[in-house]
């Protein structure tokens, strides 16, 4: 038993480890329908979807106001669905009481995916950005 308590706490430091040494990315204000995606376990597991607004984005990670009245697990999918980017797989780093939650994207998001999110933003810095059809 304690060699298994010795595992999680080694793995839980990597982990830790790891996004701590990650080059960060740094947040731009933008206003974006999204939804999150996780299963939940009681009898059976289920697949379940609640509604957000991602408020800040980077390629790294996102900021979201969502209701937290629920319990949010570590991990789940971030679906953008205005810009039609699905399932980035995410990690909560942090909830606040004021129903923001901070999470940490388990891969980069490409540029492209980024312009595609802020032309598709409703936030007023956005409003002149345009999408690139021929681009890369």
């Amino acid at each position: 038993m304690q060699l298994s308590q010795q595992r999680t706490n080694y793995l839980n430091k990597e982990e830790s480890f790891m996004y701590d040494r990650e080059k960060n990315f740094p947040m731009e204000d933008t206003c974006n329908e999204a939804r999150i995606e996780f299963t939940e376990t009681g009898g059976i597991v289920n697949l379940v979807s609640r509604r957000c607004q991602i408020i800040k984005l980077s390629r790294s990670g996102a900021v979201l106001k969502m209701s937290t009245k629920f319990n949010l697990p570590k991990n789940f999918y971030l679906d953008i669905v205005s810009a039609r980017i699905p399932m980035i797989g995410c990690l909560a780093q942090r909830v606040h009481a004021n129903d923001i939650v901070e999470a940490r994207f388990l891969r980069l998001l490409a540029e492209k995916d980024m312009n595609r999110v802020f032309v598709y933003s409703t936030h007023p810095n956005h409003r002149n950005r345009t999408l690139d059809i021929y681009g890369g």
